[in-house]
């Protein structure tokens, strides 16, 4: 009976998330649409805020418990598994062009901030005060999106606007909502009954870390990246994930820092082979849409293979 129940709930917390990705998605493509911000902007800011919720949720519980390793894994886990597997994915299934106006900048910030969290990190530490420089990149990045928000505003077509009833303004924003609570929720059950599952079924409470915490926080992009590709948003996807790495990079493990003491414990782990494997699928990610303005099937399938050797390394 209670393996039912288990069952039961896993499948609810897959509807949740499937149903509530598509609400999410729509909500979003009609902020877009109405205000004239470009896609990609809205990714990277509104949507990015709320699928990152999980991944902040578990590192600050994770702290305030004790489990520093799970805080900390899970910040830098979940950047990887963003970037490897789930923008991976995204490219190799829509290898889309990019605006290098829009990208560019905000690229080279994710970047840079994996790069110093590295550099901050190769002490056994996370110091508050020199992780501030992390909360300057986020700042940077933040001004970034206002900047090209305010420019794609200006340049629209006054006569494009459209008026725009209560009513739909009502449902729209029940639909953000409620996709952002589905989404959640259903992650929350998926990870904790898909764990009870993956136990039951013997399976090795190591492989059981790697991949239910790790992509389990990461389900909200995952889910967002795929409702995105059946409607053939792109540039929401990948302004998504660009923006919840940011997230996730330079305001968690500071905030993880500050509740700690001010002295955040990394593992020789994390120092040695998680956060260089970060860097190294960021720099994979980003270097083609820099050069040339675009996404290739190849490179895509590049970082599904460099996220699947770094699970391996992890395993062994």
């Amino acid at each position: 009976m209670e393996g039912l129940v288990t069952a039961a709930l896993f499948l609810l917390g897959l509807l949740l998330i499937v149903k509530g990705g598509d609400y999410f998605v729509d909500a979003a493509v009609w902020m877009a649409e109405i205000s004239g911000i470009p896609q990609f902007i809205i990714g990277a800011t509104v949507v990015s805020l709320a699928t990152t919720l999980p991944e902040l949720m578990v590192s600050v519980m994770g702290v305030l418990q004790g489990e520093v390793d799970l805080a900390v894994g899970n910040a830098v886990g979940s950047v990887t598994a963003n970037i490897g597997l789930i923008m991976g994915l995204s490219v190799v299934c829509i290898p889309s062009a990019v605006k290098r106006g829009q990208f560019s900048l905000k690229a080279i910030l994710m970047a840079a901030a994996a790069a110093l969290l590295l550099a901050l990190c190769r002490g056994g530490e996370l110091p508050l005060l020199p992780s501030m420089g992390l909360l300057v990149i986020f700042s940077a990045f933040v001004w970034a999106n206002i900047r090209d928000a305010k420019q794609s505003i200006s340049q629209r077509d006054p006569h494009s606007r459209r008026d725009i009833s209560r009513r739909r303004v009502f449902i729209m924003t029940c639909k953000f909502i409620l996709g952002v609570v589905g989404i959640i929720v259903g992650s929350e059950l998926l990870i904790n009954e898909g764990s009870a599952i993956a136990v039951f079924l013997g399976v090795p409470a190591s492989i059981i870390g790697v991949t239910m915490v790790a992509v389990g926080t990461s389900l909200p992009e995952l889910v967002t990246t795929v409702s995105a590709i059946v409607k053939r948003e792109s540039s929401m996807s990948i302004g998504n994930i660009i923006g919840a790495n940011v997230i996730d990079l330079t305001m968690i493990l500071p905030v993880c820092s500050l509740i700690s003491g001010g002295r955040l414990a990394i593992s020789p782990q994390t120092v040695l082979l998680d956060l260089p494997a970060c860097l190294l699928l960021v720099v994979t990610a980003i270097l083609p849409p820099l050069f040339t303005g675009r996404f290739y099937r190849a490179q895509g399938a590049l970082m599904l293979l460099l996220y699947a050797g770094y699970v391996v390394l992890l395993i062994l």
